[in-house]
C-alpha cells in the first residue's frame, strides 16, 4: 500500500476515535447533571413570576359560601381564621405569595367539581378525592384525612361520653352503605345494632327528634352539623375508622399548577405546620376529643 495511503488511513483513524471519545464525555456530563438540572427547574418553575396563575402575581382562591367553623371563622375566608382559611395561606407562603396576593372568590361545593375551565387556581373545601372526581379535576396530595366523629344533643347522657365503651349502651343512628356504619360496628361495638336510615337528612331527623342518642357521621359532616342543621347538639368526639376520607387542594383538569401545590402541602406536612393548624383548628377549637 503506498505511504499515502497508510498516511490517510492512520490520520482517519485517529478523527474516529478522537469523535468517540468526546461523543463519550458527552454523555456521562449529560448524565450526571440531568438530575439536578430537572430538580432545580421545577423549584424555580413554582415561584409566583414563573406558575401560570388565573392572574399575574395572584392566587385565587376558591371556596363556598356560607363558609362556617371549624373550617372558616365569621364567614369570612380572608381573615386567616380556621383550618380551611389558615391552610390555603399557608399553602400560599409556601408557594411564594403575601396575604396581599391572595384573592378569594365563590364557587359553590358541586360546582367545584364539575368539569371544564375554572376561573380559580385552586378551590379548598372540605372536598373529598374519589375517582369519579378526579375524571374532572385534579386533586393535590391530600391535606387532610376525616376521621368519624359521634354527634349528640348537649343535653343527653351520650354527649358525657369520654370513650367508646361509655356508648356500648346507646341508641346509634347511621346511613346505610356508609363508613360511619361500618365503624360503629367495628370500633364502637353496641349492644344494640345501629338504627339505620335511608338518608344523611333521615339521621339528622333522628337526632333532631330524639329517635337516638347519638349519631355518627365523619367529622366534616359532623362540624356541619353542629353549627347549621342542629346547633343543639354538640360533638362528643372523633375516632378513626376503616375508609376515613382524604381531602384535598382541587384545581382545573391538567393544571400547571398541581403539583406546585402538592409539594407546598408536603413541605408544611414535613415541617409540622399543617399538623399545628390541624390541632389549633380541628381539634382544640373544635372541642373534638379523641375517643378510645
Amino acid at each position: 500500500m503506498p505511504v499515502s495511503k497508510i498516511r490517510i488511513l492512520t490520520l482517519l483513524t485517529l478523527v474516529l476515535a478522537l469523535a468517540l471519545t468526546v461523543a463519550a464525555c458527552g454523555d456521562d456530563d449529560d448524565d450526571s447533571a440531568s438530575d439536578p438540572t430537572e430538580t432545580t427547574a421545577s423549584a424555580e418553575n413554582c415561584t409566583p413570576a414563573n406558575m401560570e396563575t388565573k392572574e399575574a402575581g395572584t392566587l385565587t382562591i376558591a371556596t363556598d359560601k356560607p363558609a362556617y367553623p371549624p373550617y372558616f371563622e365569621d364567614n369570612d375566608p380572608t381573615n386567616g381564621k380556621g383550618f380551611e382559611s389558615a391552610t390555603a395561606y399557608a399553602i400560599a407562603e409556601e408557594l411564594g405569595f403575601s396575604r396581599e396576593d391572595v384573592k378569594w372568590k365563590v364557587v359553590p361545593f358541586n360546582a367545584s367539581y364539575a368539569p371544564g375551565p375554572k376561573d380559580f387556581d385552586f378551590d379548598i373545601n372540605q372536598i373529598s378525592i374519589t375517582p369519579k372526581r378526579a375524571e374532572a379535576v385534579d386533586f393535590s396530595t391530600p391535606y387532610y384525612t376525616a376521621d368519624q366523629a359521634v354527634v349528640a344533643l348537649k343535653n343527653s347522657d351520650a354527649a358525657n361520653a369520654t370513650s367508646l365503651a361509655d356508648l356500648a349502651d346507646a341508641s346509634i343512628g347511621v346511613q346505610i352503605g356508609t363508613t360511619s356504619l361500618e365503624a360503629v360496628e367495628e370500633q364502637i361495638q353496641p349492644e344494640n345494632d345501629p338504627e339505620v336510615f335511608q338518608t344523611s337528612n333521615d339521621v339528622v331527623s333522628a337526632l333532631k327528634n330524639g329517635q337516638v342518642d347519638a349519631v355518627v357521621v365523619d367529622v366534616p359532616t359532623a362540624f356541619y352539623v353542629t353549627a347549621v342543621q342542629v346547633t343543639n347538639a354538640k360533638i362528643v368526639g372523633q375516632f378513626p375508622a376503616p375508609g376515613g376520607d382524604e381531602w384535598g387542594v382541587l384545581l382545573e383538569k391538567n393544571s400547571p399548577l398541581t403539583e406546585c401545590v402538592s409539594q407546598a402541602i408536603e413541605s408544611l406536612r414535613d415541617s409540622g405546620e399543617l399538623e399545628q393548624i390541624e390541632k389549633q383548628w380541628m381539634s382544640e377549637a373544635a372541642g373534638a376529643p379523641e375517643l378510645q
